[in-house]
């Protein structure tokens, strides 16, 4: 054999071995069951994956299979959705409970497999069963494939950020007290960082995230608001951050004092440690948009300790904005854009006007009512005999969903007026409906998702299964639909899978349906999602083989 054939063979070699580095199958078993912690100087039972919590981190190449066996050992039904991924032509994975698929019941396991299609950064995964959410989720990171790197200088160190809240109680019950009721929940007792609430708690001076750092070295921080209820504000003392990736897409770099994460948001930035070496906190309290008699108004901490720094120092504790600072948390949210120009599509073949906000159902003759929250004042109701799905792959539509989602609310007000002078009656009592917005495949979607007034005004972070979305604009007011468009942006508008709809705003957003099946629309709030605050998308097959939902797994869990 000539050394010119020995070339070739090592070339091709090399070519083989590097694309199966690039394709990889990642594996994990998660065994969901209690755990016991100690927190706030209680101990209280929860239920976690692998006895961990947070839950074991997940990290892939983009291109990567992902095999995830779930075996549930908890007392409680389970499902597993993987926030933000796609999830192209593997729809029975995404997770969310009666649309997607039923729950896995006690004593039973359900593999999941799905493949990570042009996507890179931070994204997650969490229980979408009851508030099972508040201990069971995880990060889900994505690196470039082998070979490609990051658009910014690799940073000396990524470190995950999972911020989250904490309750001295069993969180079924304090769900399903507050849904039996019609009220609002209790409010959490603490926030976390990493499923520490930090030494500012009581008897917490342990349950303290640490992070060590080398003077110079810049980190990529990996942050997941993984809150149930709560946008949060997140700083750290004496240090700049550089947005860099937002929702696992890439952003022109920002450079804040201060960033905001609606719960679901991941936001990826690089902190220089450049400062004098010392112990700094990182720091999260809540961004409350609405007028409410109490919220959790505490802090939690994490601690940046620099190398050669005493560890007995007194850490600098940042400046956070107020509660209520709704400046603020606009400024950043409309600051963001994409770091490459996008080829937005510009015909639009679906035009919707949404309505989200609070109203009030089983109204009772004394007046009193129950909570509810709704879009277009239609209040989702889960299927409980089968999944969304299932029942649009069996063509079984009948008794289990309507694909009459309406376009438009069913009545036009003054939307974000709250002192109007309109009877209030008919739009604030909703009504609790399974209905879908049916779609072609390959349309295009336009959105726009408007606040209303009718029992307060909130921002409402509303998350899209399945799809990327453009977010075209954003304000405060009722959007003019006849001038709104000239506040586009077409060039660079950031890409999301979780918007948060201004309080007493709007959003507008845009996407391509191009992934068949039924996909859930939500505000990723919890308790606005057990009061209604949802919609799904029946998205329908498209012309080929490649563009048609497949049959279910046959280990899929049924009702």
């Amino acid at each position: 054999m000539t050394s010119y054939q020995n070339m070739l063979i090592a070339l091709a070699l090399c070519v083989l071995m590097s694309f199966g580095a690039q394709a990889a199958v990642v594996e994990h078993t998660f065994h969901v069951g209690n755990k016991i912690v100690n927190r706030l100087c209680e101990e209280r039972t929860i239920v976690a994956v692998n006895n961990k919590f947070p839950g074991p981190f997940i990290k892939v190449h983009e291109g990567d299979t992902v095999i995830v066996h779930v075996v549930n050992s908890s007392p409680y039904n389970i499902t597993i959705h993987w926030h933000g991924v796609f999830q192209l032509l593997t729809p029975w994975a995404d997770g969310p409970s009666y649309i997607t698929q039923c729950p896995i019941s006690p004593g039973h396991s359900y593999t999941y497999k799905f493949k990570i299609v042009d996507q890179e950064g931070t994204l997650w995964w969490h229980a979408h069963v009851s508030w099972l959410r508040a201990t069971v989720y995880g990060g889900l990171i994505i690196h470039p494939r082998l070979g490609r790197s990051y658009p910014f200088p690799k940073p000396h160190k990524e470190v995950p950020i999972l911020l989250g809240e904490w309750w001295n109680a069993n969180v079924v019950d304090v769900e399903s007290v507050g849904l039996a009721l019609g009220v609002p929940p209790n409010n959490s007792d603490a926030f976390t960082i990493n499923a520490r609430p930090g030494d500012l708690y009581p008897c917490s001076k342990k349950h303290t995230y640490k992070l060590k750092v080398v003077q110079g070295e810049t980190y990529l921080l990996r942050i997941v608001n993984a809150a149930l209820n709560n946008q949060l504000f997140f700083s750290v003392a004496g240090h700049s951050l550089t947005v860099v990736a937002a929702d696992a897409g890439y952003t022109k770099p920002y450079k804040t004092d201060v960033l905001v994460l609606a719960p679901g948001h991941t936001t990826d930035v690089l902190l220089v440690a450049d400062a004098p070496p010392a112990r700094y906190y990182m720091a999260a309290r809540a961004y409350i948009s609405a007028v409410v008699p109490s919220f959790d108004n505490t802090i939690t901490t994490g601690i940046i300790e620099y190398e050669g720094a005493s560890s007995k120092s007194t850490p600098t504790l940042p400046p956070l904005p107020a509660f209520n600072d709704t400046p603020t948390a606009h400024k950043f949210y409309t600051s963001l854009k994409s770091l490459e120009p996008h080829k937005v599509p510009l015909t639009v073949d679906e035009s919707m006007f949404v309505t989200v906000g609070l109203g009030f159902y089983d109204c009772l003759a004394n007046g009193t009512c129950k909570i509810a929250a709704s879009m277009n004042n239609a209040s989702f109701e889960f299927p409980s005999k089968t999944s969304l799905l299932q029942a649009h792959f069996d063509g079984a539509a009948a008794g289990i969903y309507t694909a009459d989602f309406p376009d438009t609310p069913p009545t036009v007000f003054d939307y974000t007026n709250q002192t109007r002078t309109l009877n209030p009656g008919p739009l604030i009592v909703t009504e609790r409906v399974t209905k879908v917005k049916r779609v072609k495949f390959g349309a295009t979607v336009e959105m726009v998702l408007q606040n209303t007034a009718l029992v307060g005004i909130e921002n409402h972070p509303i998350h899209l299964h399945g799809f990327n979305f453009y977010v075209l604009a954003q304000g405060f007011g009722n959007y003019n639909t006849k001038e709104g468009w000239r506040k586009f942006n077409l060039v660079d508008p950031q890409v999301r899978n979780t918007i948060a709809v201004p309080t007493g705003g709007w959003a507008v957003i845009r996407f391509v349906a191009n992934n068949p099946g039924i996909w859930l629309m939500h505000c990723h709030l919890d308790v606005h999602l057990g009061w209604g605050l949802s919609m799904a998308f029946e998205v329908e097959d498209g012309p080929t083989i490649e563009s048609k939902l497949p049959p279910p797994p046959v280990d899929l869990p049924r009702c």
